[in-house]
C-alpha cells in the first residue's frame, strides 16, 4: 500500500524562461490553444460557482502554486481579447504588485489624481501604501471568482491607467536628470496603457457573451 508521500500529488514545479522556450517549440500552437481555453474556462467557471472562501483563495494564488513561468506558458501567448490572455493579465498585473508594492505605491500615489480614470473604479487605496496596493491587488483579483468578471477586468484596466500616469509623471520629473530612467518609465507607462485597453476590451466582450 503506497505511503502518504506517495499518494499526495506533488506541486507542478515552475519552469525558467528557457524552458518555457523550448517547451513552446515542442508544441503545437492549435493544442497550446485548446488548453489554454480549456483550463481558464474551467477555473473561472469552478471558482464562480463556489462560495467556498478556500478554494478562492487557491485560485487567487495560483501564481504563487504554480510559479509565474508555468502559468506565462499556459496562457500569455493567447489573443488578448480572449479569457486566457485576460486572465494572464490580472494574474500578472497581481504578481508584479506583489514583487515591487513599493514602487507600485508610488506610482499610484502620483497618479490618482491626474489619471483620465476615476482612480475609486479601481479601489480603494488611501494612503497608497505598499500594503494597500498588495490588499487592491488581491482584491481586484478576488473580483474575479467572487464579483462581476467584468468588473474586475474594468478595476484592473483602472489601476493599470492610474499607475502609467504617475510613471509618466515620473518619467518628466526624470526628463533631462536621468535620461535612462526616463525612457524605462516612458515606455512601461506605454506598455500599462495598452493593458488597460485589452482589459477593457474583454470586459466588454464578457459583458457581450463573446470572451472564451
Amino acid at each position: 500500500m503506497p505511503d502518504e508521500q506517495q499518494r499526495r500529488p506533488r506541486r507542478p514545479q515552475p519552469m525558467t524562461p528557457e524552458q518555457i522556450e523550448v517547451h513552446a517549440e515542442s508544441v503545437d500552437p492549435a493544442k497550446a490553444s485548446e488548453i489554454a481555453h480549456e483550463t481558464a474556462q474551467i477555473l473561472v467557471r469552478t471558482g464562480r460557482a463556489s462560495d467556498d472562501p478556500k478554494l478562492t483563495a487557491t485560485l487567487v494564488d495560483l501564481v504563487a502554486e504554480l510559479g509565474l513561468s508555468t502559468v506565462a506558458d499556459l496562457w500569455s501567448r493567447q489573443p488578448a481579447v480572449s479569457l486566457p490572455g485576460a486572465l494572464w493579465r490580472v494574474y500578472a498585473l497581481r504578481e508584479w504588485i506583489e514583487r515591487d508594492a513599493a514602487g507600485a505605491s508610488q506610482d499610484y500615489f502620483e497618479g490618482r489624481f491626474r489619471a483620465d480614470v476615476p482612480a475609486a473604479i479601481a479601489g480603494s487605496a488611501e494612503p497608497p501604501s505598499p500594503d494597500a496596493m498588495r490588499e487592491l491587488g488581491h482584491a481586484i483579483l478576488t473580483g474575479v471568482y467572487r464579483g462581476e468578471f467584468d468588473t474586475a477586468l474594468e478595476r484592473a484596466a483602472a489601476f493599470c491607467e492610474v499607475v502609467a500616469t504617475g510613471r509618466v509623471h515620473r518619467a518628466d520629473l526624470n526628463d533631462g536628470r536621468d535620461e535612462p530612467a526616463a525612457r524605462t518609465q516612458t515606455i512601461s507607462a506605454s506598455n500599462l496603457r495598452a493593458t488597460a485597453a485589452d482589459l477593457r476590451r474583454a470586459a466588454a466582450s464578457w459583458r457581450a457573451g463573446t470572451l472564451d
